[in-house]
């Protein structure tokens, strides 16, 4: 029987980046993983979803681009080819993945483990003594009641990923993450789509004038979107709305956020989408470097991002949260010369502050994914608005936006 001074169960973000960090402190650390390393994130989330973004978008850009001088004569998208470069990026970088955690020395195991002890775990018959678990087991998409996962007409978002051709029409219920995206994504490849939103707003996590941009985005677009409504009934294939409305979707796709998934054990540490926290992979990483370097985070500091034209970026205070001691100023991303040569001019960079110092920060614009981090570091390590007044932004770029917004402060 072999012994370890770490064993963790689920390589996804949060196991594999504790793994390598606790090896690299000289600790003997064994992980197992029941399917691929990567997690969610790497194999069903962030990665072959960005990468379906990108290709949309492409596409999209590419049936306007007659706007710009050049003429794309007999457009055609070859779906099939769209889903091989999917899985070759996910592919490339799980390799690159798998070749790092071996060479930091985590030994790998491919098996479903379980936890016979707090100090062992049974995997493929064999058993593992291990000074300590970690808990990474992720998490898995959530169902909802009468609208229960079938891989045909009611998809999950692991579903979705096996498509092999483009539904003409689909009903996506959930604006969150995950269903802006695919809204996104399916629109741009020229599925007509419909989103259901139980709240009042689309993208209710974020601040309300953000959420508020994405409906007129998603007009638009031509998305339609039905808010404070709901799924009544579901017969052959014909969905009822609480509202009334009727629709006949060709698939529908439940997109209302993840299951935790994490078996009970005893003296167990829990990383990860499986703690029932945020379930976003970056909060898992820095869970993961917390616990094996003791490198601290602010939880409250954790930026969200929707990708897809424009981005979507906040972090900290929303405007909804605050009382009339707060202040916002928001700076239209029509104002910024790269907006206009990029042809990205829809959005805006929204500052929330107090005393002089910012306290929330919301961007509607390409590249916010990147921009948001900018404003994270001030609200993070309290800089004031007047030190940050003495920064030179270059020109032209959409982070002097922010630079901006500062000088009318």
């Amino acid at each position: 029987m072999e012994d370890f001074d770490y064993g963790i169960i689920g390589g996804g973000p949060a196991g594999y980046t504790a793994g390598m960090m606790l090896a690299g402190q000289g600790k003997t650390v064994i992980l197992f993983e029941k399917d691929k390393l990567g997690g969610t994130c790497l194999n069903k989330g962030c990665i072959p979803t960005k990468s379906f973004l990108h290709i949309s978008g492409v596409y999209a850009q590419m049936k306007e681009a007659s706007k710009l001088g050049i003429i794309a004569d007999n457009l055609t998208l070859d779906f099939a080819k769209t889903v091989e470069k999917k899985n070759q990026t996910v592919e490339r970088i799980r390799k690159s993945l798998e070749l790092a955690v071996k060479n930091s020395g985590v030994k790998t195991v491919y098996s479903e483990a379980c936890v016979k002890d707090k100090n062992t775990i049974i995997a493929d018959g064999a058993e593992y003594k291990v000074g300590n678990i970690i808990l990474a087991t992720g998490s898995k998409p959530r169902e909802v009641k009468g609208l229960e996962f079938d891989g045909d007409f009611i998809l999950s978002s692991d579903d979705i990923l096996n498509l092999t051709e483009l539904p003409k029409t689909v009903l996506i219920i959930g604006s969150g993450a995950i269903g802006t995206e695919w809204a996104r994504i399916l629109s741009d490849f020229g599925t007509e789509v419909t989103v259901v939103e139980m709240a009042e707003h689309l993208v209710p996590a974020a601040d309300t004038e953000v959420s508020k941009r994405v409906e007129r985005i998603f007009k638009q677009k031509k998305i339609q979107f039905f808010l404070k409504d709901s799924v009544e009934k579901i017969e052959n294939r014909t969905v009822t709305l609480a509202s009334g409305k009727v629709l006949t979707p060709e698939k529908i796709l439940v997109a209302v956020g993840r299951t935790p998934v994490c078996p009970e054990c005893e003296s167990k540490v829990v990383l990860g989408d499986a703690c029932g926290e945020i379930q976003l992979a970056h909060y898992a990483i820095h869970q993961a470097k917390a616990e094996a370097l003791g490198i601290p985070f602010d939880k409250n500091l954790v930026p969200s991002v929707i990708y897809g034209e424009p981005e979507l970026a906040w972090v900290g205070l929303r405007e909804q949260d605050t009382d009339e001691t707060y202040r916002k100023n928001i700076l239209p991303i029509t104002a910024l010369g790269k907006a206009w040569c990029d042809d990205c001019t829809d959005g805006f960079i929204k500052i929330i502050t107090k005393q002089g110092q910012i306290y929330g920060a919301h961007i509607v614009s390409k590249e916010a994914s990147s921009l948001i981090h900018i404003l994270l570091v001030a609200v993070q390590n309290h800089i004031s608005i007047n030190e940050l007044k003495k920064l030179c932004f270059a020109h032209p770029t959409y982070a002097e936006g922010i630079f901006d917004i500062l000088l009318s402060l």
